[in-house]
């Protein structure tokens, strides 16, 4: 998964058809689930003393979020081919970085958007410090980002690779 500044998001085919079941599922049997335990919650009486019933009310304003969000993102994205590996950092790309020159202190990380996380890798966004400087650069390469305290630093690419899943 990829995303440009012009607020496409490229997927592969795999996590465009992995994020259509999700709200599929989410506008579908999860709906059904939370209806009903809003159901069953209100029959108990009182809702101003209610746990269970205000505990299903953000359960549902948390899913109708995560709802307004894979529609937008399935609307603005563009199904495409994996990414060619070329040795230069993008979106999509698993890259191996070195600090300040160290090739013994390194960071191996997946540039792409937060919905493409997993827990099997670390990731970045193209839009974060990092993901910025890194992004459009080959592997050898110097690149430098702006730290949170202002300050620059540089790293050196060492390994970028299309993300297998």
């Amino acid at each position: 998964m990829t995303q440009t500044s012009e607020n496409v998001t490229w997927l592969t085919q795999e996590a465009y058809n992995k994020l259509k079941n999700e709200l599929e599922y989410l506008t579908g049997p999860a709906r059904t689930e939370i209806s009903a335990k809003i159901a069953a919650a209100r029959e108990e009486g009182d809702l101003r003393e209610n746990g269970g019933y205000h505990a299903a009310k953000e359960e549902q304003g948390k899913q109708e979020l995560r709802v307004r969000q894979l529609t937008q993102l399935l609307e603005d994205a563009k199904v495409g081919e994996a990414l060619a590996a070329d040795g230069t950092v993008g979106p999509g790309m698993v890259v191996t970085i070195a600090f300040d020159g160290d090739e013994d202190d390194t960071l191996t990380f997946l540039l792409a958007s937060r919905e493409y996380a997993s827990s099997d890798i670390e990731t970045y966004s193209p839009q974060s410090p990092l993901g910025t400087g890194v992004n459009g650069h080959k592997v050898g390469e110097e690149a430098e980002y702006e730290l949170p305290n202002g300050k620059k630093a540089s790293v050196k690419i060492l390994k970028a690779e299309p993300y297998k899943g």
